[in-house]
């Protein structure tokens, strides 16, 4: 049996931000693909399944720690090993 290729399921939240409550390493360990509208993104930082939504970072808009402020995109969002 090799256990290698297995793959955990996906949560129905996740953020790469390691300071989220929804951060989870042994996602990370394989490469995620995340669909918005049925449209690959290479951007997200955070999304959420049941509610329909992701986050990416702003361009431009940064917040008081300079880090890049997040903004909400709402649709049919699906998360997927590539």
């Amino acid at each position: 049996m090799s256990d290698s290729n297995t793959k955990p399921e996906l949560p129905n939240q996740l953020s790469v931000n390691p300071k989220s409550k929804f951060y989870a390493e042994e996602y990370f360990q394989h490469e995620i693909g995340i669909r918005l509208n049925s449209k690959e993104r290479n951007d997200v930082e955070e999304y959420c399944i049941s509610e329909g939504w992701v986050k990416i970072a702003s361009p431009v808009a940064k917040d008081r720690f300079g880090r890049p402020m997040l903004v909400k995109l709402k649709g049919t969002v699906e998360a997927f090993y590539k």
